[in-house]
C-alpha cells in the first residue's frame, strides 16, 4: 500500500517535472506576444480618473481571466476533433487587429478633432458609458491576444499526453494574465507611488528625486505605449496572417520577418478599414 501511495507521487513529482519543463519553453516562445499583450493593455487601461484606474484594471484583468478559461478548453477540444478551426479563428482574429490598429492611426491622422471632441463629450456626458465601452474593448481585444498566447503554448506541447498539454497551457495563461495586468498596475499608479515620495521627502534627495522623476515619465510612458500599442497590434495580426497563410509566409523571403509582418498587417488593415467604410457608407445610403 505504502509503495502504492510513493509511486503515486513520484509520478506527479515527474509529471510537474515536465509541465515546469514545458511551461519554461512555451514562457520563451510567447515572449513576444507578452510583450505585445502588455503595450496594448497598458495604453487601453490608462485615460481614466486616478481612483477609477485600479477597479477599470481590475475588471479588465476578471475579463481576462474569463478569456482563459474559455480559450483554453476549446482551444484543447479543437486541437483534436477540429484543427484546422484553430488557424481559421487565428486569422479572424487577426483581421480585427488589423483593423482596431489602422483605424487608430487613420483616426490619429485625419479625424483628430473629432475624437477630441468626441472623446469630450464622452467625458461630459457619460463617464460610466465610456469607462464601460473602454472596459468591453480591452477585454475584447485581449481575447484575440489571449487566443494567440494559448495556441503558441498549445503548439510546444502538441505532442505530450493530454494531462500535460492541459497543465502547461493553463500555466501559460495564467501566468501571462497576472504577469500581464500585474506590471500594467504598476505602470497606472507609478505617478501616485511617485507623488507621495515627493510629499514625504519634500522633493529633496534620492528618494524626492526618484519620486518627481516618476510622476514626470507617466505622461511620456503613456504616450508611448499609445504608440507602441498601435505598432502591436499591427505587427501581431501580421504575426498571425504571415504564419497561418501559406503564401504571404513565402512572400519576399529576403525581408526581415518583422518589417514583413508589419507591411502585411498593415495592408490587411487599411483592406478592411476600407471595405467596412464602404459597407456603413452603403447601408447608409439605403436607410436614406
Amino acid at each position: 500500500m505504502a509503495s502504492g501511495i510513493f509511486a503515486i507521487l513520484d509520478d506527479i513529482a515527474a509529471l510537474m517535472d515536465d509541465v515546469a519543463i514545458a511551461s519554461k519553453i512555451a514562457t520563451k516562445k510567447t515572449a513576444g506576444i507578452l510583450g505585445d499583450d502588455l503595450a496594448v493593455n497598458a495604453e487601453k487601461a490608462t485615460g481614466f480618473l486616478a481612483s477609477r484606474e485600479i477597479p477599470v484594471l481590475w475588471a479588465i484583468t476578471k475579463g481576462s481571466l474569463l478569456n482563459k478559461l474559455i480559450i483554453v478548453p476549446i482551444a484543447l477540444l479543437l486541437n483534436v476533433f477540429f484543427p484546422l478551426a484553430i488557424k481559421v479563428i487565428l486569422v479572424l482574429g487577426g483581421a480585427y487587429l488589423a483593423f482596431e490598429g489602422v483605424e487608430k492611426i487613420i483616426e490619429y491622422f485625419f479625424h483628430r478633432t473629432n475624437q477630441i471632441d468626441q472623446a469630450t463629450e464622452e467625458g461630459i456626458g457619460d463617464d460610466g458609458l465610456a469607462e464601460k465601452n473602454k472596459i468591453k474593448s480591452a477585454i475584447t481585444t485581449d481575447f484575440i491576444l489571449s487566443v494567440e498566447i494559448v495556441i503558441i503554448a498549445l503548439g510546444t506541447v502538441l505532442d505530450k499526453e493530454l494531462p500535460l498539454q492541459i497543465l502547461t497551457v493553463s500555466i501559460v495563461a495564467l501566468i501571462a494574465t497576472i504577469g500581464v495586468y500585474g506590471i500594467v498596475a504598476l505602470i497606472v499608479r507609478m505617478d501616485d507611488f511617485g507623488y507621495r515620495l515627493m510629499r514625504r521627502f519634500e522633493n529633496k534627495g534620492l528618494l524626492g528625486y526618484i519620486g518627481m522623476t516618476l510622476v514626470k515619465l507617466l505622461p511620456i510612458i503613456i504616450k508611448s505605449l499609445a504608440v507602441i500599442g498601435t505598432v502591436a497590434l499591427i505587427l501581431v495580426s501580421g504575426g498571425i496572417f504571415v504564419h497561418n497563410i501559406h503564401f504571404l509566409h513565402e512572400l519576399f523571403p529576403a525581408i526581415p520577418s518583422f518589417l514583413k509582418e508589419f507591411l502585411v498587417g498593415l495592408l490587411a488593415g487599411i483592406i478592411i478599414v476600407g471595405l467596412i467604410t464602404m459597407i456603413k457608407k452603403v447601408v447608409s445610403l439605403f436607410k436614406k
